[in-house]
Order: structure tokens, then sequence, then C-alpha cells
């Protein structure tokens, strides 16, 4: 197997995520077994006398007849469901709050969380070889030997503590009934703190394991990180073909506003930038059109094709293209140089139509160098009619 493949990475916060998303948290058995265990028995020792009164209570009321009672027909049923009633009461609250406990400490071990997913039909659990996997896994492996050492653990203390008395064991049948019973009820109480004792040491070593574990489960390799940053980032083949559609989208849009520009300022070939400007409506000119290399070429061939004039100024169409959005206005560094070419435009739109005289001279628009992308003085101005 390659390399790349072998899960040596951490999980990324978005794979914690998804594994959470999916119900996979870091849950600790043992820390739930502990506060059920622990938390059921000192509710029950706290309140063992009064719901063993509350029980007997109840079982007098239950075995109380009279012959008004024996009269009635469905004194077997009312008797029934009070008794019912009566073992709810007491019992109910104890569970309620046993429950209460199991979810604090689910929550407490790995956090809350919603999933129906773990409750989907999964074909694939139902594959021999996967399953024959997940039984020898690291995760079932570490569940056996804690299994184990628990057992022997318990197995030990339950040994010790019979084989210490024997002795009483054996005279407590010799002892008056209420003396046994405590004596019973004593050894009982023992038997569960020694139990709930080692119910916390395992609980102290499995939180942390389970969290190791959880980790280890969520691992990913180099190439899982590279598939879930372009997953996050977008595959830059698609984006570079998303681009190159929006690319093409402006270009279309470009091309097609030209017939409605006023001038269109070339770099002899690399550079166009179509103008346009309505003293009505506009404050300051417009690049309605806008591009490079075989676009500008079209944009060119368009401005002729719809009498559009098309003048060569290098140094004015860089910056323009530089520093000019599309469909925005020019920016101010530049209002004087467009002025310049413009007003000029307009007089030999003028003259061609004998309502003016033809300009002696070709303008040189005063472009500022800072704003020249290639920082070079742009010759004078030739002019192209369409």
């Amino acid at each position: 197997m390659d390399s790349s493949q072998d899960k040596d990475l951490p999980a990324t916060e978005r794979r914690l995520q998804q594994a959470r998303d999916d119900g996979q948290v870091a849950r600790s058995k043992d820390l739930t077994n502990l506060a059920v265990l622990g938390g059921g028995f000192l509710l029950l020792v706290n309140y063992f006398s009064t719901g063993f009164e509350r029980l007997i209570d109840g079982l007098r009321n239950q075995l109380r007849f009279d012959h008004a009672s024996l009269l009635k027909g469905d004194m077997m049923s009312a008797h029934l469901i009070s008794a019912l009633t009566s073992s709810l009461m007491v019992y109910l609250p104890l569970a309620l709050t046993v429950i209460g406990i199991a979810v604090a400490a689910t929550v407490a071990a790995g956090g809350w969380t919603t999933s129906t997913k773990p409750l989907a039909l999964d074909l694939s659990k139902l594959d021999p070889l996967s399953g024959f996997g997940r039984i020898f896994s690291k995760q079932q492996f570490f569940e056996v030997m804690k299994l184990l050492a628990l057992s022997v653990v318990i197995a030990s203390i339950a040994w010790a503590f019979l084989a210490a008395h024997l002795d009483d064991f054996a005279s407590l049948l010799l002892r008056p009934l209420d003396a046994g019973l405590a004596q019973l009820g004593a050894w009982l109480k023992t038997g569960i703190w020694l139990m709930l004792s080692v119910v916390l040491v395992m609980a102290v070593i499995d939180v942390p394991l389970s969290r190791y574990l959880h980790a280890q489960r969520l691992r990913m390799s180099h190439q899982d990180v590279k598939q879930e940053h372009k997953e996050v980032e977008g595959n830059p083949q698609m984006k570079g073909r998303m681009r190159a559609r929006q690319r093409d989208a402006a270009n279309r849009r470009s091309i097609s506003a030209v017939p409605q520009a006023d001038l269109v300022v070339m770099n002899p070939t690399h550079y166009a930038v179509a103008l346009r400007y309505d003293e009505a409506t506009m404050a300051v000119p417009k690049v309605i059109a806008k591009g490079t290399d075989l676009v500008a070429l079209q944009i060119r061939d368009v401005a002729k094709g719809n009498n559009v004039p098309v003048l060569q100024s290098p140094m004015l169409a860089r910056a323009l293209y530089a520093h000019a959005e599309l469909d925005g206005d020019i920016p101010p560094a530049l209002y004087t140089a467009v002025a310049q070419v413009l007003a000029y435009v307009y007089q030999v739109r003028a003259a061609l139509k004998g309502k003016g005289v033809m300009p002696a001279a070709v303008p040189v628009p005063d472009v500022p160098v800072e704003l020249d992308p290639h920082h070079k003085r742009a010759p004078a101005l030739e002019t192209e009619e369409g």
C-alpha cells in the first residue's frame, strides 16, 4: 500500500464535525455504568426507608377487606389499579432520576449530539467479512481485555470478601431475624461499595481510552486531507472551468456593448477599452467594454463595423484596463486624459458632418505614469475611423 494512504494524520475539524453529525462521538460505557450504579445505589439508600414504608402501607391497604367491599363487583380491578398507582408513585421518581443520571453521564463523556443515522439500515454491517474485521479490530481487543480485567478483579475481591467472612456467614442463621437482616444489609452495602470502587477505577481508565480509540478511528491519510481540501475549497479544475465560463460571458457582454460606445482606446493589439459618455445621464464617462488579446481585436472589429472611432493610445488603454471596472466610472486621475480624447473624437465627428473644422493635431493624453502597468510613456495618438 502506498504510504500516502496510511492514516497517520489526526482528524480535521471538518472530519470531527461530520463524525459528530453521524452520531460518532467518544462514549465511555464504564462512566455511564458508574453513574447509573453509583447514583442508583445512593438514591436507593436514601429513599429506601420512605419507599419501603409506602409499599408496606399500600400492601396493608390492598389486603384489608370488609363486607361492603366484597359485595362490589369491581373490587378486584379497583384494588389492582390502586396497587399499580402506589407502585408507580414509589418507583417512577427513582427510575426517572436514574435515567437523568445516565443521560448526564453520557453527555459528560462525549457531549450532546442528535443523529438518526445510527438507526438507518446499513447492509454493509451484514457483510461477514467486515464483521470479521470488526471482531479483530483494535477497539474490540481493548474491550475484551477490559472485560477480562474487570472480571478478574471483581472475582478476586468477591473471593477475598467471602474468605474473610466465612464464619460470619455460617453463624448468620443462628442470629435473630432483625439482627440477621441488618448484618446482611451491611454486607450488601460493603459489596456494592467495593464493586463501585472497581467500576470507578475502570471508568478513570476507560474515559481517556475511549477518546484515544475514537481519535484513532477518525485518523486521516494525506489523500483524505487533500480530498477534503478539494471539497471545501472547490476542485481546482472545476473552479478553472467556472472562471473560464465567467470570462467568456463577460467578454460576450463586453463585445455586445461596443456599438453603444463613443470611443475605443487600444494598445494596438493587446488592450481595448470602450468608453461611453452621455451628458444627460452620466456624471463622468463609463467603461462599457474591455478586453485583451483576441477579445481586444474583436472589440476593435465590432467598433469598426458600427462606425465607432478607434484610437491607438497604448498608455491610456493600459491604464483604463488596469484601473477601471467594467460598467464603472473611469478613475478620477484619468478624467483629463479621457476628456482630451473624447473632445478630439467629437471635433472629428463634427468636421466629418460639415459642422466644424478638422482638428489640426492629435492630442497626447495626459496619463499619470504611475497608472500605467508597464510604466512607459505612450506614443502620440493615431486615428482609425471605422
